[in-house]
């Protein structure tokens, strides 16, 4: 069965069909540089990794232009953008609104650093210029790399291989406004496009299919506000729902000169956030795009107006022939919020000792298109997979054969070929090590053939954290009660009680921990 996904396009599952199933083009929007990406921006990047993946794996099947199967494996060209101007703060708005992102983020480390010098503690920004946009996005655009290669992030990791490479696969927005200006040019020349005073606006009336993928018809639309367009302007706008692609603006934070319209310069400025993706996405990869994906809050307005400038720049009626989203993601049950103290980055996580696998895991097991609840809770059964599956990895390395159930292939498929059911997916895995008595080398080769979709076994493992007592392993911190228990389960074998220490081997197996006795009279404590 080839590969059925959801299309937010034409709202329904839609077998995927790209103009060359041996060479997909994918575009991802990327992140908005002005401070760390948190855990909900990258269950949307890791859902577009899990997709690249399986599209890579000889396992999936694609429909050709002519209607045949095709099966992997393929290239996936996958381009994913760095946002590092005209993403405005009030983005739920067609036209924006509020101020530039890296305009807040510059207030905001101004203000981070005063009080780290006013208190006497260092601080990770204190060598970042506030004043210097371009080392506020170099900051955050090295952290942003570091945390999505150490998640498995294919992109980002072959996006390190050079520079330029980098601005191949991870193009920056502050490098493309040469396209960006060519673009707006060619939209008023064919006349998609109009100025109003100091800004130029697209016409969202010159495209009748405005609207359609997010369903917003153009009565339910209303203009931006905040104080980026003024009164004068907003009144020479032809319609409120238009939607800015260039503002002159001599004190905005980084300007550059403007396109010319109609024989005149617009003057020095800057470019709206929905033009920088169209352009460096057709550099990238062409006028037409097999892939392109974001989350739930880019469908509108980043991707509906993305969409209507590209297709009337060019003149095609398609841009991406399938638009792929993820859906929200909560923590513990509500709306992540730094005042609820229940917002996270990866660092973060990764700095209170969670391992990325099972971060990673965590954020990929609920379908995409469902709503997902991140949890402490949850985050400890995926390091318990985790460790389960390593451990069918070290026993079957050494035991030669065949894979003791070759079918078990076809049901992962099926479930990857199902809209990406990597929750099902999971489900055949566990479900398959838990038959397996004696893993052997075939056993071993399949899990590797899917993980190469999950992206979870070759990422870093922590070290181990030791006390007197104990070397505990698979990211598993000591905890007084787990002290005591291996105290005293020395104190009884000391004794010759074995009764007592068996005992409390099993009281340790409930709570989830396996025991090894090792070298020097301690104890290594995993997971089983």
């Amino acid at each position: 069965m080839p590969m059925m996904l959801y299309n937010t396009l034409t709202h329904s599952l839609q077998p995927l069909r790209p103009a060359d199933p041996e060479r997909i083009t994918f575009y991802s929007c990327g992140p908005t540089v002005y401070d760390d990406a948190h855990i909900g921006n990258f269950r949307s990047f890791l859902a577009a990794d899990v997709l690249r993946r399986w599209l890579e794996s000889p396992l999936c099947e694609v429909v050709s232009p002519d209607g045949s199967t095709h099966r992997g494996p393929r290239i996936v060209r996958h381009v994913m953008n760095i946002t590092d101007v005209g993403h405005m703060t009030e983005d739920n708005l067609a036209d924006g609104g509020g101020e530039d992102k890296m305009q807040a983020a510059a207030k905001r480390i101004a203000a981070q650093q005063r009080e780290s010098k006013k208190a006497g503690t260092a601080h990770a920004l204190a060598s970042v210029d506030p004043n210097d946009p371009r080392a506020i996005a170099d900051f955050y655009t090295e952290r942003f790399l570091d945390d999505a290669r150490r998640l498995g992030l294919k992109v980002a990791i072959e996006a390190t291989a050079s520079i330029d490479k980098r601005r191949e696969l991870m193009p920056r927005a502050t490098e493309s406004i040469a396209g960006m200006r060519e673009m707006i040019e060619t939209l008023a020349e064919k006349g998609f496009a109009y100025r109003a005073g100091d800004a130029v606006y697209f016409d969202v009336h010159k495209f009748p299919r405005y609207g359609q993928l997010s369903g917003n018809t153009l009565d339910k639309l209303r203009e931006g506000a905040g104080g980026r367009i003024d009164e004068a302007h907003t009144a020479e706008k032809r319609s409120p729902a238009d939607f800015l692609l260039w503002k002159a603006d001599r004190s905005h934070i980084v300007r550059w000169p403007g396109p010319t319209i109609n024989g005149e310069p617009v003057g020095e400025g800057y470019p709206g956030w929905h033009i920088e993706c169209s352009v460096m996405a057709r550099a990238a990869l062409g006028d037409e795009i097999d892939l392109h994906s974001g989350g739930e809050d880019n469908i509108f307005p980043h991707h509906e107006c993305e969409r209507a400038q590209t297709c009337c720049a060019t003149g095609h009626d398609t841009f991406a022939r399938h638009w792929f989203h993820g859906r929200f993601l909560l923590v513990e049950g509500q709306k992540m919020s730094k005042s609820k103290g229940n917002f996270y980055t990866p660092r973060q996580l990764f700095d209170q000792g969670i391992e990325p696998a099972a971060l990673r895991l965590e954020l990929i097991k609920t379908h995409y298109r469902t709503n997902a609840n991140f949890t402490m809770q949850g985050l400890k059964d995926s390091a318990r997979i985790i460790t389960r599956w390593r451990t069918l990895l070290d026993k079957g390395k050494t035991n030669p054969g065949e894979p003791t159930d070759p079918s078990v292939r076809d049901e992962f498929a099926r479930a990857m070929h199902d809209d990406l059911n990597v929750a099902e997916a999971i489900g055949v895995i566990n479900a398959w090590r838990n038959r397996l008595e004696r893993p052997t080398t075939g056993d071993v080769e399949m899990l590797r053939e899917f993980d190469a979709v999950l992206g979870l076994l070759e990422l870093e493992q922590p070290g181990p954290t030791e006390t007197a007592i104990g070397v505990y392993l698979d990211g598993l911190e000591p905890s007084p009660e787990i002290e005591t228990l291996l105290a005293d389960r020395a104190e009884a074998r000391k004794a010759k009680d074995y009764a007592a220490s068996d005992a409390i081997r099993d009281k340790l197996a409930e709570r989830g921990y396996a025991i090894k006795d090792i070298a020097g009279g301690r104890v290594e404590v995993s997971r089983p």
